[in-house]
C-alpha cells in the first residue's frame, strides 16, 4: 500500500522533500558546521545516481534491438539545430542577463537527453519501448558530445580557455552518459551473473530517479532563493521550458507519425531526463537557467498525465469483444 502510493506520487513527494531539504540545512543553526561535507556529497551523489539509473536502463536493453530508424535521425537533427540556433544567439546577440538566462534555459532543455523511464510510458500508451529505448541510447550519445562543445562556448569561464573548460566538461559528461552503456554491454557478456542480479531491480531506476529528483529540486530551490532576479524572471525562464515542451511533443509526435511511431517520436523527443537537465544548468550554466528544466519536470508530467487519461478513457469506450 505504501509503496503504491509512494510510486503514485514519486513526483511530488520528491519536489516536496527537496524543497524542505533545503530549507532545513539552510536555517538550522545545529548543521551548520556539515554544510561543506552536504554540499561537497551532493556534487558526488547526483552524477552516480545518473549513472545508475542509466546502468539499470541499459542492462534490460537487448543488443538486436538496437535497430536506428529514419525518424532517430530527424529529431536527433532538430536537438542539433535547436541547441546551436539557442547558443548562436546567445553568443552573437547583444542582450541583457534576463533574456540570457531564458534562452540558455531553453538550450539545455532543447539538448537534454531522452529520460529512462521513457519506455515505461511509452508502452504505456501503446508505443514501441525498443524503439525509444535506441533513441534515448542516440540521444544520450548526443548530449555527450554537444553540452561539452556548447556550453564552455555559451557560458565561458574565465579562469580556463575554451579548450580547457571543453576538455574538462567531456571529462565529466562523457562517462557518465555512455559509460554505463558499454558497461552493461560487458556484464551482459562477461559477468551474467550480476547482469541478472541488475535486472532484478526492475523498479530501482524508478526510485533512484525520485532521489535524484529530490536534490535536483532542493539545487533548484536554492537558485531561486539566492537570486536577486524578480519573479517575473523566474516565470519568464519557466514559460521558455514549457514553449520547448510542447515544441518537442508536437514535432516529435507529427516527425514520427510519418513512420507509424507517432507515439514513440512524440515520448523520444519530449519527455526529457529532467534530473539531468537541471544538473547540467545548474554546474555548468546560470544556476538561474535550471528554473526552466525544473519546470519543465511539471509539464512533461502534465502532458503525460493527460496522455495516459485519454488511452485509458478511449480503452473504456471500445466495445468489449464477443
Amino acid at each position: 500500500m505504501f509503496l503504491r502510493f509512494l510510486k503514485d506520487w514519486t513526483l511530488p513527494i520528491a519536489m516536496i522533500a527537496g524543497t524542505l531539504g533545503y530549507f532545513f540545512f539552510a536555517k538550522v543553526p545545529l548543521v551548520s558546521p556539515a554544510k561543506p561535507f552536504v554540499n561537497g556529497l551532493i556534487v558526488i551523489l547526483t552524477p552516480l545516481l545518473i549513472f545508475a539509473q542509466l546502468l539499470l536502463t541499459f542492462c534490460k536493453i537487448e543488443v538486436h534491438e538496437l535497430k536506428p530508424r529514419l525518424w532517430h535521425g530527424w529529431l536527433l537533427l532538430f536537438q542539433t539545430v535547436s541547441c546551436l540556433v539557442m547558443a548562436i544567439l546567445l553568443v552573437c546577440l547583444p542582450m541583457s542577463e534576463t533574456y540570457h538566462e531564458i534562452f540558455e534555459g531553453a538550450m539545455v532543455c532543447l539538448i537534454c537527453p531522452t529520460a529512462t523511464a521513457a519506455a515505461v510510458i511509452t508502452g504505456k500508451l501503446g508505443g514501441s519501448a525498443s524503439s525509444i529505448t535506441t533513441y534515448t541510447l542516440l540521444s544520450n550519445l548526443l548530449a555527450a558530445v554537444a553540452v561539452p562543445l556548447v556550453f564552455p562556448w555559451v557560458e565561458p569561464q574565465a579562469e580556463a580557455s575554451f579548450v580547457t573548460a571543453f576538455l574538462k566538461l567531456l571529462s565529466k559528461v562523457f562517462p557518465l552518459l555512455l559509460c554505463p552503456f558499454f558497461l552493461a554491454l560487458l556484464l551482459r557478456a562477461y559477468l551474467p551473473r550480476i547482469h541478472r542480479f541488475l535486472l532484478g531491480f526492475r523498479d530501482a531506476a524508478f526510485y533512484l530517479w525520485g532521489v535524484s529528483l529530490a536534490i535536483v529540486s532542493g539545487q533548484t530551490v536554492r537558485s531561486l532563493a539566492n537570486s536577486t532576479a524578480p519573479a517575473s524572471v523566474e516565470w519568464m525562464i519557466a514559460l521558455a521550458g514549457l514553449i520547448a515542451c510542447c515544441i518537442q511533443f508536437y514535432l516529435g509526435k507529427r516527425i514520427g507519425g510519418h513512420y507509424k511511431e507517432r507515439i514513440s517520436g512524440g515520448q523520444a523527443l519530449g519527455q526529457k531526463n529532467t534530473v539531468l537537465a537541471i544538473w547540467m544548468a545548474y554546474t555548468y550554466l546560470n544556476p538561474l537557467a535550471s528554473v526552466a528544466p525544473g519546470s519543465y519536470v511539471l509539464w512533461q508530467n502534465t502532458i503525460n498525465s493527460w496522455q495516459l487519461w485519454k488511452k485509458r478513457k478511449s480503452e473504456k469506450t471500445k466495445p468489449s469483444p464477443r
